[in-house]
């Protein structure tokens, strides 16, 4: 089973992402390098803040996503209302998950902020696995997202 090679992955998008500002092509090429690091990332992809205490799909790999999202439903929705990671294990057990896709079993969501600290978006992670994700993983991405975006 392939698992992400973190120092890997951050290489690859920091020679990719170098001198490129324009946020949708930065999340388009985040989001496929992420999601294709890894077996266990069933749909990767972004969350895009395009009004108050609202998210409309961007970038993404995988199926379909949902194309809106307030700030005050699902687990998108708790990361950028409370600004935090949201480490899901078990998305049927948290409240007012929406399931966009009914294979998901657990979800990693973080929220993306620009350099000015500005929330621009959450991105999103889900697994057709239980407990799929470890807070290295929220660690690492963090990381990675705010040498991307926060620059």
């Amino acid at each position: 089973m392939k698992q992400v090679n973190y120092d890997d992955l951050n290489r690859t998008i920091a020679a990719l992402t170098t001198g490129e500002d324009d946020a949708i092509s930065l999340m388009a090429t985040v989001a496929c390098e992420v999601h294709h690091s890894d077996q266990r990332f069933d749909w990767t992809g972004f969350y895009r803040v395009t009004a108050p205490d609202l998210l409309k799909i961007g970038p993404y790999q995988g199926g379909h996503g949902c194309l809106v999202i307030p700030f005050s439903r699902g687990v998108c929705g708790a990361a950028a209302r409370m600004r935090q990671t949201q480490l899901v294990a078990d998305v049927d057990a948290f409240p007012d998950h929406i399931a966009c896709a009914s294979s998901t079993r657990s979800e990693l969501v973080l929220p993306v902020f620009d350099k000015t600290r500005s929330l621009i978006a959450v991105f999103d992670i889900d697994s057709d696995q239980p407990n799929a994700f470890t807070q290295t993983d929220a660690d690492r991405l963090s990381t990675i997202l705010a040498s991307v975006f926060a620059r």
